[in-house]
């Protein structure tokens, strides 16, 4: 029973912050109106939390978690993970952002944007350097692993702040073709 009331007074705790996060900066939120706003008192606030920089620590850090756990997904427990054998059907982050749309959009419109960016940035990055082996033939590995994440969440970023303007399918397909696009040409538009 216990457990089920520390969890409903984080969740709680959380909401308010995010609520409050969607009409002010993180920066003037207090902990008065967190707790105001969730309907508890400073106590409960301070059994889970340190200070309000640990509450939105911890909003952030799940939202990551199952972050990593979509981007991970088209892998399961495959010892050679074939990209280009992957379907749209297989990648999963867009929906999960889909599904947290507007704990994203609050985070996105917010001040702490540059920390969200370099935490899903880094997590990516991670999770990338630790469990997939790039074959590279002759291109250096890094690189080739730090462009590939840019690419990646570029379109993630612009598609949470361009407001979800396409659905996650739209975005799951289009990823795989520009994943399988190989352009052998290109035309310019200099003028003779």
């Amino acid at each position: 029973m216990a457990d089920r009331r520390i969890a409903r007074s984080k969740v709680a705790l959380r909401d308010a912050l995010l609520t409050l996060m969607s009409e002010k900066s993180f920066s003037a939120i207090t902990i008065t109106e967190i707790v105001e706003r969730a309907n508890y008192n400073r106590g409960t606030f301070y059994t889970h939390y340190e200070n309000k920089e640990g509450l939105l620590d911890e909003v952030i850090s799940e939202l990551i978690d199952e972050l990593v756990e979509t981007f991970r997904a088209p892998c399961g427990d495959l010892d050679v993970f074939r990209v280009d054998e992957l379907t749209a059907n297989s990648v999963k982050i867009f929906e999960h952002i889909h599904g947290r749309a507007s704990v994203y959009t609050t985070l996105f419109r917010s001040d702490v944007l540059p920390v969200i960016k370099e935490k899903m940035f880094g997590a990516i990055k991670k999770l990338s350097s630790e469990e997939l082996e790039q074959e590279t033939d002759s291109i250096n590995r890094e690189l080739m692993m730090v462009y590939s994440i840019h690419a990646l969440m570029g379109l993630v970023f612009h598609w949470i702040e361009g407001g979800f303007q396409y659905s996650p399918a739209y975005m799951q397909d289009q990823l795989i073709r520009i994943i399988n696009w190989r352009p052998t040409a290109a035309t310019t538009h200099v003028k003779k």
